[in-house]
């Protein structure tokens, strides 16, 4: 199964580093990934593969969520399936 996991805040060294060793923990496999930072303001996103993940779902939205609480930043993992119905025209 594929996940949409988006990071956005201030730019600040560190963030992909964090963000990526954290979806590790959680052996979350990243296949693509698209960064920029427009005016100091950091923007990511990734889509991961979570397939082999060493918790429930729900549990790794919740860390991530938390983890970006700490470091100022928005972390959202949301399944593949539901952002694409989000997004649809």
């Amino acid at each position: 199964m594929r996940a949409i996991v988006t990071v956005i805040g201030k730019d600040c060294v560190g963030i992909i580093g964090g963000v990526c060793t954290h979806l590790a923990n959680y052996n979350v496999n990243i296949l693509d990934i698209t960064q920029t930072v427009l005016q100091g303001y950091f923007t990511m996103t990734m889509v991961v593969d979570v397939s082999d993940l060493t918790t429930d779902f729900d549990t790794l939205v919740r860390v991530m969520a938390d983890y970006g609480t700490q470091r100022s930043l928005s972390i959202r993992v949301q399944r593949e399936d539901i952002f694409d119905a989000m997004h649809k025209l």
